[in-house]
């Protein structure tokens, strides 16, 4: 069942919030031994269930929350060793937003740590796996909230992307999900990974769904400095399934990166949309070429910054046996951060030093600036772009990669994470395993609209020309 399909039921008085919460549990019994979705699981979702607050948007409804959310006297990791005992004392305000509308929350869901990874095995807790196919990844960092939609395990879900990390785990796992516009949602209550990309978005099994979860995290806090102050949208209320006279390009740049069925696939899905009556023609960014490089020393750099805190004086994990201050840090981060994380911190820290400052990080910069200023005189010319969300198929469990061959394969997601734009992820084929296809729509910034239309007409199979 879905979200809407849900909310329809109970303001009908046809179902109860325990009689969900019962079909949620029965799928986390039933499925999690095997998929491994969450790091921690609520043991009260029945009461909350009871005393969920009633007449709100979600009222009743069971949400996985990413473990770099936190949640108030719910032990919240970000997937690492250096929070394993972190129970933070406040809920995020995307989460306090949805208690307010009266959704339950079903658990913590598991990710790569600090969200640096894209298969969720960089977790120091367990390595999820995928819905459809237990022997290939779910994608990553998000791969916990991804998996616990598909499987049935939460109705929808919050998850975190910087550089793909909703819109990766939902295309391999064959579910919706938006990255908002950079300032649409608030990160009060985030932990950080990189403070200028990190964002957080909805999951679900649907559009409408991914648009009701929209609607009531979305908006101004004043807690959050980066908040965008603006009239909050009804996304739900004005879905239309219609993309017709739209103007939608065809990202040209990706399509070069993607394999055969992957690239089949988009182009299948551009042709669909032309008969729904856009203008669909290829486009080109040309300064994406630089995304890839310019998001890995960007992110990395505030990572170093963001992480630096966890020194075992103020926050996170303490080793054992020291014998100084200085042994005491190095032994501490050592044990506790893992290997993604370790790495990510040296790229950072070296970029980020005397010698290195104008070399990598202020060119980054520059970079960013281009693909910022490609994107916005695309969007003088289309309504959106359209591309692989990822370039490739969805790779077994196990399969070993060379570590920028990993990189690579974010450049259709990391170049929108660095332009700050909104996009979508939407099922769009499957490969010859079987395994899902996803499709990346991308919107302006703070078009959210638009894109939740373009994704509904896609998904309603051309109701639009009814």
């Amino acid at each position: 069942m879905k979200i809407y399909e849900a909310i329809t039921l109970l303001e009908k008085g046809e179902i109860s919030p325990l009689e969900i919460a019962e079909e949620v549990i029965g799928a986390i019994k039933t499925r999690e031994c095997d998929i491994k979705a969450y790091i921690t699981l609520c043991d009260d979702i029945r009461e909350q269930s009871q005393n969920a607050v009633r007449g709100g948007r979600m009222w009743g409804i069971p949400i996985a929350v990413k473990d770099n959310i936190c949640t108030k006297g719910l032990r919240t990791t970000a997937g690492s060793r250096m929070l394993g005992g972190f129970v933070p004392p406040y809920d995020a305000t995307v989460v306090k937003r949805l208690k307010e509308n009266g959704a339950v929350i079903a658990g913590k869901t598991n990710m790569d740590e600090f969200g640096m990874g894209s298969d969720s095995r960089y977790s120091a807790y367990k390595v999820t796996s995928n819905p459809v196919n237990g022997l290939y990844v779910p994608g990553g960092s998000s791969g916990g909230s991804a998996a616990a939609v598909k499987a049935g395990m939460a109705m929808g879900a919050l998850g975190t992307d910087t550089g793909g990390s909703i819109r990766q785990p939902a295309a391999f796992c064959g579910i919706y999900a938006l990255k908002p516009t950079y300032s649409l949602v608030s990160r009060f209550g985030l932990i950080a990974f990189a403070s200028s990309l990190d964002c957080i978005g909805a999951m679900g099994n649907s559009v409408k769904d991914v648009a009701i979860m929209t609607d009531v995290i979305s908006g101004y806090d004043e807690k959050d400095a980066t908040s965008a102050n603006r009239v909050k949208e009804a996304y739900f209320e004005n879905l239309t399934p219609s993309v017709k006279g739209m103007r939608i390009g065809v990202c040209k740049e990706f399509l070069a990166e993607a394999s055969p069925c992957v690239k089949e696939a988009i182009l299948k899905a551009a042709k669909r949309y032309e008969e729904m009556g856009a203008f669909v023609e290829e486009c080109s960014i040309d300064a994406v070429r630089y995304a890839v490089s310019s998001y890995y020393i960007i992110s990395s750099c505030e990572a170093s910054s963001n992480l630096a805190r966890y020194d075992s004086v103020r926050f996170g994990y303490r080793t054992e046996n020291y014998e100084s201050y200085e042994d005491m840090c190095i032994k501490s981060r050592s044990e506790a951060f893992g290997e993604e994380v370790k790495r990510r911190i040296l790229l950072g820290t070296y970029a980020l030093s005397e010698e290195n400052y104008d070399l990598y990080y202020m060119k980054a910069r520059i970079a960013r600036k281009k693909i910022k200023d490609g994107f916005k005189a695309l969007f003088e010319k289309y309504d959106l772009i359209i591309s692989p969300v990822s370039p490739a198929k969805v790779p077994k469990a196990g399969e070993n990669c060379e570590v920028d061959e990993i990189y690579e394969k974010d450049v259709c997601t990391a170049s929108v994470s660095l332009a700050g734009l909104p996009a979508m992820s939407v099922p769009c084929g499957s490969d010859e395993n079987g395994l899902p296809i996803g499709m990346q729509i991308i919107g302006d910034m703070f078009k959210e609209q638009i894109v939740l239309n373009a994704s509904l007409c896609y998904e309603e199979g051309g109701f639009c020309n009814v």
